[in-house]
């Protein structure tokens, strides 16, 4: 049997790519005439880089400025197979909030920036990138994109700097940038901001919106997007970003659709299934394709908690939780690459031509 193992990451306790390894050692351990394929999955945010280069690419690294300004050394991916090369960036790698060396606190939230994210453009621009791909997500900041700009040179530099160069803003957030829905109100208290904090962080977004508007010659503030990693997004779009679908990025950037169709077996999964994972999230995105395709589908989670019922009227061939074989939440997530794969093989066993 030809198996497709394509998780995303399991919340903060598994990145994709150790998942999916996770989940191969424990299916061939039961199940070793299997033919497994590992395809990770990404959204853009945390996990991006690695994601894509566990297919493709040369991954560099370069010490930037983190979110507070210490350097930080980041992985970004360079792709040259084609004349028009292309720069793969995730800017949790460099103003993200597993990078703050603590709790985020109001402090953080009015201090952090994006400068770093805009060296590794400069960087990924240095090496003869043509298109450069930036994955949002998991970021410590509020600054509309100000650092980034800042260190391509400033707005007018900036926007020559990028003048020609395709830039695609990977991220599923359609936020706005400013007011009840953007960045500073819905993600400001993820970033440690306090009621005060995100007033302050508004009003500055308000005043740099006009910056950007100048660099774009538009508006951009109340495109879907702009309020992304703290309103990067916002400075992406104002140098000629597009926005795309994270999850749809790395799709179609290894080739995703042939891997589904060419399987006997899909298996994917993330830290919660839940409600939210039907709506537009890398498992059902999965889900859909393996459907079209006539291949079924198994999710393995941390937790399952969608009833045996939601599960089928997805068209699911089954869903399987780790802390049922770990035993306790505490164990599945301390634990949780050593439980993964004990479901993995758990599940494999009891595996023939139809669900476990």
């Amino acid at each position: 049997m030809r198996i497709l193992i394509a998780p995303d990451s399991f919340g903060d306790t598994l990145s994709a790519v150790a998942a999916s390894a996770a989940i191969a050692r424990g299916w061939s351990a039961a199940r070793p005439g299997d033919e497994l394929r590992s395809a990770p999955q990404s959204d853009g945010g945390p996990g991006f880089v690695s994601v894509l280069a566990s297919r493709f690419g040369d991954l560099r690294r370069a010490t930037v400025s983190g979110p507070l300004g210490a350097a930080v050394s980041a992985s970004w991916l360079f792709d040259d197979r084609t004349s028009s090369p292309v720069a793969y960036i995730e800017c949790a790698q460099a103003c993200g909030l597993h990078q703050l060396g603590g709790r985020p606190t109001p402090r953080t939230a009015l201090s952090a920036d994006t400068t770093g994210v805009g060296q590794l453009v400069d960087a990924a621009l240095d090496a003869g990138a043509r298109t450069v791909v930036v994955g949002l997500g998991g970021s410590a900041t509020t600054d509309g994109g100000r650092g980034l700009v800042d260190a391509l040179g400033g707005p007018a530099q900036a926007v020559q700097r990028m003048s020609g160069v395709q830039v695609v803003v990977a991220s599923d957030v359609e936020n706005p940038l400013l007011g009840s829905l953007g960045a500073a109100a819905v993600f400001g208290p993820q970033k440690g901001a306090d009621p005060a904090s995100v007033e302050r962080l508004e009003e500055r977004m308000g005043q740099w919106s006009r910056v950007l508007a100048g660099m774009a010659g538009r508006d951009v503030s109340g495109e879907e997007g702009a309020g992304a990693a703290g309103g990067l997004g916002a400075a992406l779009l104002a140098l000629g970003g597009r926005r795309v679908s994270g999850a749809t990025v790395v799709a179609e950037a290894t080739d995703r659709a042939a891997d589904v169709a060419s399987s006997d077996l899909v298996i994917t999964g993330e830290g919660k299934f839940d409600s939210q994972t039907l709506r537009g999230k890398v498992v059902s995105a999965l889900n859909a394709e393996a459907t079209d395709a006539g291949v079924p589908t198994v999710v393995f989670a941390g937790q399952v908690v969608l009833t045996p019922e939601e599960i089928e009227a997805a068209g699911i061939a089954g869903a399987y939780a780790i802390v049922d074989v770990a035993g306790s939440v505490d164990v599945a997530m301390n634990d949780a690459d050593n439980q993964l794969t004990r479901l993995a093989e758990k599940v494999a066993s009891g595996w023939g031509d139809g669900v476990a």
